[in-house]
């Protein structure tokens, strides 16, 4: 252990102004799904993400099984999926019965490759799925221009980069719909909790259908269609009301954590990093980088070390199409999805983390990447 207790991989970041909205929800008696935060909530979150619509859902995972769902994507159909995230982006395409196919990622921004998606599309393609993977954008215009010539749909699983911007427009904005996850681990928090956004109107009210149990919403207990139960209660907006009027402080002090870690570990020779296309802004989520010698057994030696020094990391998400669910004999190799979650490793990352745990973080990892 040392001096500072045990140094967690993430925090959430709350106050006295969330704790005033989630007691105002309390006695409001409104502790359910419908309340005033809920529409609040939602009406900001659309405005922050630059599109006409938001819904908020119980968590990131069923934002995007419910984009899927109001899409009419079900079983025959196949989705385009990158392997190198985490595996609910896989796993919300097979609760709607359809196939995920994997595609690769690029070795510079980490994000899942234009050109690997290109060869996948077969005439059962029916979307293709954006993941901004630690908090870094996709290259949205490629990926665009191929679903446009494919006739496809793009959708975004933002779940890691809210805020994210390419060429001033917002993460979320990009695609037919996006998803977005408030976990614990999350810039903003609710403690489970998620949402979707769109700016097209019947895709919006074919969610907003199925999100409530599908109950016509003018016909009380009358139900057209099976849906689902994904709504999100008004206590849990209520602390996302808070979190978003915070928003500024929660970056500048999320990416002043970023910047500390590039001051010391940025351009060794050991490591690699995310590369940000330009125009783009990455959303300060995880600080994530490769170890770019010994594979998994220097990473997961590192993990160890450090942990025994009471810091928290996390290795890179394991490819998806190496997972028993999703193993197939038809997949073809991802080189770079395999070498990515073999080297990749996150440091402590949040808004309340000051700058001496940084520093201490910084200083052991080097002094255990010299050693070996």
């Amino acid at each position: 252990m040392n001096k500072f207790g045990f140094i967690p991989i993430a925090e959430p970041d709350l106050t006295n102004i969330e704790r005033a909205y989630l007691n105002e929800a309390f006695d409001s008696n409104w502790i359910s799904s419908s309340g005033k935060f809920v529409d609040q909530f939602e009406l900001e979150w659309a405005k922050i993400c630059q599109t006409g619509y938001s819904l908020s859902v119980s968590n990131g995972t069923v934002a995007i099984q419910l984009i899927l769902a109001a899409l009419g994507i079900g079983p025959g159909d196949e989705v385009i999926v990158p392997s190198l995230t985490f595996v609910a982006s896989a796993n919300a395409v097979k609760y709607v019965g359809a196939t995920p196919v994997f595609a690769d990622s690029t070795l510079n921004t980490w994000c899942i490759d234009p050109n690997s998606v290109e060869k996948l599309i077969t005439p059962r393609t029916r979307a293709i799925m954006a993941v901004h993977l630690y908090g870094n954008p996709c290259d949205m215009k490629t990926l665009s221009r191929i679903c446009e010539d494919r006739g496809v749909h793009l959708i975004e699983d933002a779940a890691e980069a809210p805020f994210g911007e390419i060429d001033g427009r917002r993460i979320g904005a990009f695609g037919i719909a996006a998803s977005f996850s408030f976990y614990g681990n999350k810039i903003l928090t609710s403690g489970e909790g998620g949402a979707v956004v769109t700016s097209d109107l019947v895709l919006y009210q074919k969610m907003k259908l199925l999100r409530g149990q599908g109950m016509d919403p003018k016909i009380r207990y009358f139900f057209p269609e099976i849906g689902y139960n994904f709504r999100l209660t008004n206590m849990q907006c209520a602390l996302l009301c808070g979190q978003i009027e915070r928003q500024h402080e929660i970056l500048v002090a999320r990416r002043e954590v970023f910047r500390i870690y590039d001051e010391y570990l940025l351009g060794h020779p050991k490591l690699q990093f995310q590369q940000v296309i330009s125009g783009h802004i990455r959303s300060p989520w995880l600080y994530t980088c490769l170890v770019k010698v010994g594979g998994r057994y220097l990473r997961d030696k590192l993990m160890e070390n450090l942990s025994e020094l009471g810091i928290e990391t996390r290795p890179v998400f394991i490819p998806i199409h190496q997972l028993p669910p999703y193993i197939s004999a038809s997949q073809s190799e991802l080189p770079v999805a395999d070498f990515l979650g073999n080297s990749g490793i996150s440091l402590p990352t949040s808004s309340v983390i000051d700058s001496r745990k940084i520093e201490y973080v910084a200083k052991n990892f080097l002094r255990l990447l010299e050693e070996d």
